[in-house]
């Protein structure tokens, strides 16, 4: 029990190693007390129960914020909502607790191939859950490693999954070194160095190079409460303020949050989208904004439309959100419980290119898809600029804000490109191709953020291989792992 209780803690303690606290250490602490713990047992059974009790303490801290849109804006009653969480929470906890079962069973062989074995196995579970049920990656282990953490470097060369096994590698290493061993101890020490050392030399090198003139944008932050946002007497206010910040701020590109029009296109007032776009093609520039578009067969979409001085462009949200956006099958007995406005949307297609704006060409991402790097990447080489649009309203004062933010910086040094992000309430701003934050505006308040960002082209070996490569070693881990097991007499 006092074995559970510390696998617990320490993986709740690994939520300050995320943002916004990003003390990055912490996560090869947290997980080297699972991998310690995991090593003493010998039986399935009690590495699962190890590690689904770290993955529990983990996700209960880290994303419980979904709560919020449960409960406050889903209307889904406290007792239900909170069980309902728990048993996601539960079933996020499945992945550290196959490794913990796997580990525990099958980790045999001197340190490094166990540690190696660990990190294969960490990998491979961070990528199923990715994957699964159209996946679910928030909190995988490599967005804690934003700079200042020397493995930020590897990020444009593995990405997220790769530097989350080199975070498993390291604390496995460091749990299961007997540091009374002066040479194991050094050696550990050596290698720890080495990994950073070699991490902040990858983290000096451009792999994307500037294209085109600088592109002066206005991001707008609408700051709309998500409970007054859906109610119709309301509409005109919303619609009014829409107008009013892409009228006082012009720029080459303005860009208004997801679903900042809460209602659809073919709905609007006759000539409100004239309205709002005019003062912004006056300028010349163009107006992106989110909006729902209904195509002739009456499907509905999650979408940035453009207008203004360029053509008028529209791109489709790809990656829908299960419940939120969508009803999985056999689970339409969840909005007995919820209140979900727009749950019924369909999927954009799989290969909408950039938007050509200012010269520039914008690959556009709606919330919830850019935790996605493999499907960001699809937009690569064309598009020199990403941009997400986003509403994280729903999930109040929470850890969700910088969380996301966090994986936009991740996003940037994957594919060597700015990601722009517009957002009704957090977190609005501009993260340059080496992560770092340009500019950014305060939470829950109305704003804009006016700055100028320069289009990258070219490719990181991230973008030319996605997680394939990160998969391969995790799999070249296990197998070493596994053949030296098969291999004792």
């Amino acid at each position: 029990m006092r074995g559970l209780i510390a696998a617990m803690l320490a993986g709740g303690a690994s939520v300050f190693a995320f943002a916004p606290f990003e003390v990055f250490p912490l996560t090869v602490a947290s997980l080297a007390i699972l991998a310690f713990l995991a090593a003493r047992e010998s039986r399935a059974r009690s590495g699962f129960a190890l590690g689904f009790a770290w993955g529990l303490g983990a996700f209960l801290a880290g994303v419980s914020w979904l709560y919020v849109a449960l409960n406050r804006y889903g209307g889904m009653p406290m007792p239900l909502a909170a069980l309902a969480i728990l048993l996601f929470c539960a079933y996020l906890a499945l992945f550290p607790a196959a490794v913990g079962a796997l580990f525990a069973r099958f980790g045999r062989g001197g340190v490094w191939l166990r540690a190696l074995f660990f990190a294969g196995l960490w990998v491979g579970t961070e990528l199923l859950r990715g994957w699964l049920f159209t996946g679910f990656p928030w909190l995988a282990l490599g967005y804690s490693q934003t700079p200042p953490s020397p493995l930020a470097g590897y990020l444009p060369v593995l990405g997220v999954y790769g530097v989350g096994g080199l975070v498993a590698l390291i604390a496995a290493r460091v749990a299961l070194t007997p540091w009374r061993n002066l040479r194991a101890a050094a050696a550990t020490l050596v290698a720890v160095a080495a990994l950073s050392a070699l991490g902040y030399g990858l983290g000096r090198v451009a792999w994307t190079s500037p294209t085109g003139k600088p592109v002066d944008v206005a991001l707008i932050q609408t700051n709309i409460e998500q409970g007054l946002k859906w109610r119709p007497e309301l509409l005109s206010n919303w619609l009014e303020s829409n107008a009013r910040l892409a009228r006082e701020h012009p720029a080459d590109l303005v860009v208004l949050p997801e679903t900042t029009l809460p209602l659809l296109a073919d709905r609007l007032p006759d000539g409100y989208l004239e309205e709002l776009a005019a003062p912004v093609a006056a300028h010349g520039g163009d107006l992106v904004f989110g909006v729902f578009l209904r195509d002739a067969r009456g499907a509905i979409y999650n979408a940035a439309l453009s207008l203004g001085a360029s053509p008028s462009q529209a791109y489709a949200k790809q990656h829908l959100v299960p419940f939120g956006e969508y009803s999985p099958p056999l689970f339409g007995w969840f909005y007995e419980f919820a209140r979900i406005p727009m749950s019924d949307q369909t999927r954009g297609a799989p290969d909408q290119s950039p938007l050509r704006l200012g010269g520039q060409r914008v690959a556009v991402n709606i919330c919830y898809e850019d935790l996605f790097g493999r499907e960001l990447i699809h937009s690569l080489p064309e598009a020199t600029l990403m941009l997400n649009l986003s509403n994280l309203a729903w999930y109040g004062d929470s850890l969700a804000q910088p969380q996301h933010l966090q994986i936009a910086r991740v996003r940037a040094l994957e594919t060597g490109r700015p990601m722009l992000r517009s957002t009704n309430t957090g977190m609005t701003a501009l993260v340059q191709p080496d992560g770092r934050v340009a500019g950014v505006l305060p939470e829950f308040q109305e704003g804009v953020l006016k700055i100028a960002v320069q289009g990258h082209e070219g490719l990181t070996p991230y973008a030319r291989w996605g997680d394939a490569a990160a998969a391969l070693l995790a799999l070249v881990a296990v197998l070493a792992g596994a053949v030296r097991r098969a291999g004792r007499p």
